[in-house]
């Protein structure tokens, strides 16, 4: 299918698909990179690499490369969807919402004019502010789950919806943040065993800078920020 869209798109106007025509654009297109072969998987990772190092020039020549092969394009826009949100995540909370919509885009697009959808969204990625702290945060939340098992839920933040659990002392103690100055109320959300532990440490730069200040401006020494 990529290929009858590649010889189609070599057409103006109509076009009579012949086997001397699908082999010129085989060899000239598909031949150029082996979508079932180890290049493909090194020309995704140089074009995700480019974006992660932020190389916009870098990343369109890779991205050109996987577009004149037929690379599917929503595999492309699937792989700039997750560096969005690992790469880039609370740095720029935009970069997800555009990959989103590159993704919606480019389903709706076909080739060849999604290549321009794909171009400003490689370029976006690339140049924006980096950080794998959301990520990494997650990682560090599973590696604890696996190493301390179903830790129990503190009784204050458990759910009471019948009067044996309330009488059980489910949800007893439990402050409704809004009901306090600044949305905020400190008490512990946390299983005892990893009480003031940190998942989520904040990248180095300017927006999770301010995010850094306002979490430890909350939890004064808690949680290290």
């Amino acid at each position: 299918m990529n290929l009858l869209e590649l010889v189609c798109s070599t057409a103006k106007d109509t076009i009579e698909v012949t086997n001397a025509l699908v082999m010129d654009v085989a060899q000239k297109k598909v031949a150029l990179y082996d979508k079932s072969g180890e290049q493909h998987y090194d020309i995704i990772s140089a074009f995700i690499k480019s974006m992660r190092g932020s190389d916009p020039n870098a990343a369109v020549y890779w991205l050109a490369r996987m577009i004149e092969g037929g690379e599917d394009v929503k595999f492309i826009a699937r792989r700039m969807l997750i560096l969005a949100s690992e790469d880039i995540g609370n740095a720029n909370p935009n970069a997800l919402l555009l990959a989103n919509a590159t993704f919606d885009a480019v389903n709706k697009i076909g080739h060849p004019e999604s290549r321009i959808i794909l171009s400003q969204c490689a370029v976006y990625l690339a140049t924006s502010p980096k950080s794998n702290a959301s990520y990494m945060a997650i990682n560090e939340a599973m590696a604890a789950v696996n190493k301390f098992g179903d830790l129990p839920v503190p009784l204050h933040i458990r759910n009471a919806p019948t009067k044996l659990m309330k009488n059980l002392d489910y949800g007893k103690g439990y402050k409704y943040s809004h009901s306090y100055d600044n949305n905020f109320s400190e008490q512990e959300y946390l299983p005892e065993t990893l009480s003031g532990t940190a998942f989520y440490d904040p990248g180095n730069n300017a927006r999770e800078n301010e995010l850094r200040n306002y979490l430890k401006k909350l939890w004064k020494e808690k949680y290290g920020y």
